[in-house]
C-alpha cells in the first residue's frame, strides 16, 4: 500500500501521526484532532513547495499513527514520542537543563539528601526546582546544619572506624560509624526533614515544640536547646515565605531573538513576583519545519507581528513545541506563562497543564498561557526579548563573557556549591608505562597560576596503570594538603578537582579523597574525543555541553594545559634518560647526579664541553675531575 493508499486508511479521531523516511526512522511527529484531515493535508495541492512542507514530505515515504482519546491525551503523547525519537524536522529542546531539585534518598538505610537536576524512579523523594539555582545548595546546607542529615558519598551499608570531618563540625549525626547514632534518632531526623522539604512547617514546628518539652521534662536539656534552635529557625523560615507569597504570582516569561536563521530565547522565572533567575536557550539549525513562506512572525526582540519573507521563522510554531517540552510531565508549573505570540493548541496546553498540576496533588488552580498587549506584563515580554538579543549577541557574535560569568555558568552546569574560585586538574603521561608522571595545573580567578603547578613522578606503579597512577598523585597532593592546612589555616581544598580521563579515572581519584577521608569535595572529570564531563556522584547522567559553551572552552583549557604539562615534563624525563646512558657509566655518578648534571648544563653535549671548575658547581670536586678525565679520554680514543 503506497503512501497516499494509506492515508485515506486513517481514522478522524484525535491521536498522533509519526512520518518515515526510506530507513524507518521517524522525520517529524505531530497531532491532530483529526488525524485523516491533518495528514492528507500535506499532500493538498500546492503545498509541496511550502517551505513549511516540501522536505518533508517529499523524503516521507510512511506515516504511522496512533489514536487517543481526546486531544489532552494527544498533546502528551506527542511530547513523549518527540523527546524520546528525537526527529529531525520537530523542534527539539537541545539545551534539557533543568533547574536544581533537592533529593531526598527514602529508599536507603540511612536516608541523605543531594542536590540533582535529574529526577528518577528509585524510590527518593524530589523536591523543588529551585530558583536561582543556589537556592537548593543553601536549603542543602541549612539541612546539614540544623538537622543533620548529610550528603556524603560514604557507603553506609557498613560501619567505618571513624567518621568524617563533617561529624565534628555537627553537620552530621554519623551514621557511618557504629553507636555515634541510631536508627531511631536518625529516622526521627530524616522525618523532619521531609516535613520541612514538603513545606508543612506548621506541623514541623507542632512536632519540634513537643519534643522540646518532653526533653525538658526528661532533664535531657541539650536535646530541648537543640529542637528550640530548630523551631526558631523553622519559624524565620515561615516568615520569609509568607512575606514572598504576598508580594504576587509565579509566571514564566519568554521573549526571543531571530536572525540569519539563528535563534536565541529567554526565559525569566518569577517567583512571588520577583524575577529570581534567567534562563537561555539557542538554535543554530531550526528544521525547515519550523519556518514559513507566507503566514505572520514577529521582529523578534518585542514580538510585534510583522510580514516575513520567505523561509522566515514561524514563532508560532516554535513555542507551540517549546512550551510542551517544556512543561509536560514536570512536577512544576507555574500559575502564569507569558508568551510573545498566540499559536494553535495554547487552550489544549493550557488545560492540559492545569490538569497536570491537580494530579500531581497541587492547588486546583488554572494555568494562563497569556500573550500580553499592554502594560507590564508586556513590558516583561519586551524585557525578555531584549534580554534575548543580546543572549544571541553573546553566543553568535562570539562576544567573550566576563570571568564572573563563566564562573557562575560552570557552578551551574556542574552543580557546584558555589562559584568556584580554584580548579586543580590532573593528568597522567607514559609510553607504554615507562617513566610514568603526572602534572597538576590550577586554575585560580579567571587565569592559570603556574607557580602551583606541580609534577609527580609516579614512584608505585609498575607498568602501564593509569588507575593506579592517578590514586597515587592525587593521594600525594592531598595528603600534603592537609598536612599544610594543619599549620598555614589560609591552605584549603580547591573549588574542583577536575581530572583529564573518563569514569575509571574519575573513581581512581575519589577512591584517595575518600580514603584521606575528605568528604563532599566537588570531583568531575572531561573525557578525551567525546568531550563528555562527568560529575562524581552523578555518573549516571554525564554533561554533554555545546561546542559553543564557553563552560566546555574553560574545561578544555584547563585540561588541555595539563596534558601539555605532564607531556612536557614526560619528554623532558625520556630525554634525561636517553642522555644519561653514557653518564651512568663514569664510575661515582648515579641517578640523582645524572639528573642535576643534565638539568644544570642542558645537554649531554654541555657537560662534554664542561671544565672541572664549572662542574664542581653541581657535584663534588672528584666528581668533576671523574667526569672531566673520562671525557678526555674517549674523545683521545676518538681523535686517535
Amino acid at each position: 500500500m503506497d503512501l497516499p493508499q494509506k492515508i485515506r486508511t486513517i481514522p478522524t479521531s484525535p491521536g498522533v501521526y509519526l512520518y518515515k523516511n526510506a530507513a524507518g526512522e521517524v522525520i517529524y511527529v505531530g497531532k491532530a484532532k483529526n488525524l485523516r484531515s491533518r495528514v492528507s493535508s500535506y499532500f493538498h495541492e500546492g503545498r509541496w513547495e511550502d517551505a513549511k512542507t516540501g522536505t518533508l514530505v517529499r523524503e516521507a515515504v510512511d506515516v504511522d499513527y496512533i489514536v487517543v482519546a481526546n486531544n489532552k491525551e494527544a498533546l502528551a503523547l506527542e511530547n513523549h514520542l518527540i523527546k524520546q525519537k528525537k526527529p529531525r524536522f520537530n523542534i527539539l529542546l537541545r539545551d534539557d537543563k533543568t533547574y536544581p531539585y533537592v533529593k531526598l534518598t527514602l529508599a536507603e538505610r540511612f536516608p541523605r539528601v543531594y542536590v540533582t537536576r535529574r529526577l528518577r524512579k528509585d524510590g527518593s523523594a524530589y523536591f523543588g526546582p529551585y530558583f536561582p539555582a543556589n537556592l537548593a545548595y543553601r536549603i542543602v546546607d541549612l539541612i546539614h546544619r540544623h538537622f543533620l542529615v548529610p550528603s556524603c558519598k560514604v557507603d553506609l551499608t557498613r560501619n567505618h572506624p571513624r567518621p568524617c570531618l563533617q561529624y565534628y563540625i555537627k553537620r552530621c549525626l554519623g551514621p557511618c560509624v557504629k553507636d555515634l547514632t541510631t536508627p531511631e534518632i536518625y529516622a526521627e531526623a530524616v522525618r523532619d526533614v521531609k516535613l520541612f522539604l514538603e513545606g508543612r512547617q506548621t506541623d514541623l514546628v507542632k512536632s519540634l515544640r513537643e519534643r522540646m518539652s518532653e526533653s525538658a521534662e526528661a532533664q535531657e536539656f541539650e536535646r530541648a536547646a537543640r529542637y528550640r534552635d530548630l523551631v526558631s529557625t523553622v519559624e524565620q523560615l515561615q516568615e520569609k515565605q509568607r512575606i514572598a507569597a504576598a508580594e504576587g504570582d509565579d509566571a514564566d516569561v519568554f521573549g526571543y531573538h531571530y536572525e540569519n536563521q539563528m535563534l536565541a530565547v529567554n526565559l525569566f522565572h518569577m517567583r512571588g513576583g520577583k524575577v529570581l533567575d534567567r534562563r537561555e536557550f539557542f538554535w543554530e539549525d531550526l528544521p525547515e519545519f519550523a519556518q514559513i513562506d507566507e503566514t505572520n512572525t514577529n521582529d523578534g526582540a518585542t514580538g510585534v507581528p510583522a510580514r516575513p519573507a520567505a523561509g522566515e521563522f514561524h514563532p508560532a510554531e516554535f513555542f507551540s513545541a517549546l512550551l510542551k517540552q517544556l512543561y509536560l510531565a514536570q512536577p512544576y508549573v507555574p500559575r502564569n506563562i507569558y508568551v510573545p505570540v498566540d499559536f494553535e493548541d495554547r487552550e489544549e496546553l493550557e488545560e492540559a497543564l492545569s490538569d497536570q498540576l491537580a494530579g500531581e496533588g497541587g492547588r486546583a488552580t488554572r494555568v494562563h498561557i497569556t500573550i500580553p498587549q499592554r502594560g507590564d506584563k508586556r513590558e516583561l515580554v519586551d524585557l525578555s526579548g531584549t534580554n534575548a538579543k543580546q543572549s544571541y549577541d553573546q553566543r553568535f557574535r562570539i562576544l567573550k563573557p566576563n570571568a564572573k560569568a563563566i564562573q557562575e555558568a560552570l557552578q551551574e552546569a556542574l552543580s557546584l556549591p558555589e562559584p568556584p574560585k580554584r580548579i586543580e586538574c590532573f593528568d597522567i603521561s607514559h609510553i607504554q608505562g615507562a617513566e610514568t608522571v603526572a602534572s597538576m595545573v590550577v586554575w585560580e580567578d579567571g587565569k592559570m597560576k603556574k607557580s602551583d603547578y606541580r609534577k609527580f613522578i609516579i614512584k608505585t606503579v609498575e607498568g602501564v596503570d593509569d588507575f593506579a597512577s592517578m590514586r597515587e598523585v592525587v593521594t600525594r597532593r592531598y595528603q600534603r594538603l592537609l598536612e599544610e592546612t594543619k599549620t598555614e589555616k589560609k591552605k584549603s581544598m580547591p573549588s574542583l578537582v577536575l581530572i583529564d580521563g573518563g569514569l575509571g579515572q574519575l573513581h581512581a581519584a575519589a577512591q584517595s579523597l575518600e580514603a584521606l577521608e575528605i568528604i563532599n569535595q566537588p570531583l568531575a572529570s572531561i573525557a578525551k574525543r567525546e568531550e563528555i564531563i562527568y560529575v562524581y556522584g552523578q555518573e549516571d547522567d554525564p554533561i554533554v555541553l555545546d561546542h559553543h559553551s564557553p563552560v566546555l572552552h574553560l574545561v578544555q583549557m584547563i585540561r588541555d594545559e595539563a596534558h601539555r604539562f605532564a607531556v612536557t615534563f614526560h619528554r623532558k624525563r625520556r630525554q634525561i634518560r636517553d642522555r644519561a646512558t653514557e653518564l651512568r657509566e663514569i664510575p661515582g655518578v648515579g641517578e640523582s647526579t645524572t639528573r642535576r648534571l643534565l638539568e644544570h648544563f642542558g645537554s649531554l653535549k654541555a657537560v662534554k664541553q664542561a671544565d672541572v671548575a664549572a662542574l664542581s658547581a653541581v657535584v663534588t670536586n672528584a666528581q668533576a675531575e671523574a667526569i672531566e678525565k673520562y671525557f678526555r679520554n674517549a674523545e683521545a680514543v676518538t681523535g686517535s
